[in-house]
């Protein structure tokens, strides 16, 4: 008998198939054959726990490549702040930095959010061919949007 949660991974990986999102199939196939094979109920919680500090420090890993391997030293990035998209740059990835903690923060503690993020960053990975970063920047923007309600709630009051 398939359950729900097997359901719902077997609609994910067609979406995947259908959509040739390579990630998201990887992902889904990696989920139930670690659970087919068992070693869900171990694997799973720290997987959930630590899952998130693994991919950004897997991503971060990507992205130093080129500094490593000599590709981007310190002459390109002082040529690169002489340009004014640089800086927008810069300040983008401030901003994204600092929201995306506050996110860390909410995925793990409201389920209620977790569900509609992660729901909102598998369709974007399936549909719009997005990048699956987006539940933790999704819920830097959601915590800061939950702050403004809040203020504004309280002026009102």
């Amino acid at each position: 008998m398939i359950t729900q949660a097997t359901a719902f991974m077997l609609i994910l990986l067609l979406i995947g198939i259908i959509a040739k999102n390579q990630s998201l199939v990887v992902a889904v196939v990696a989920l139930l054959a670690i659970k087919w094979i068992g070693l869900g109920e171990k694997a799973f919680p720290i997987i959930q726990q630590k899952g998130i500090n693994i991919g950004v420090t897997i991503i971060t890993i990507a992205v130093l490549v080129p500094i490593v391997t000599g590709q981007i030293g310190f002459k390109e990035l002082t040529e690169a702040m002489k340009s004014t998209y640089a800086w927008i740059a810069l300040g983008a990835g401030i901003f994204v930095a600092i929201v995306a903690a506050n996110g860390v923060e909410l995925l793990q503690s409201d389920p209620h959010i977790t569900a509609a993020l992660v729901f909102g960053t598998i369709l974007a990975v399936a549909i719009f061919n997005g990048v699956a970063v987006g539940p933790l920047i999704g819920a830097g923007i959601a915590y800061m949007a939950m702050k403004l309600v809040e203020f504004f709630s309280t002026l009102g009051s």
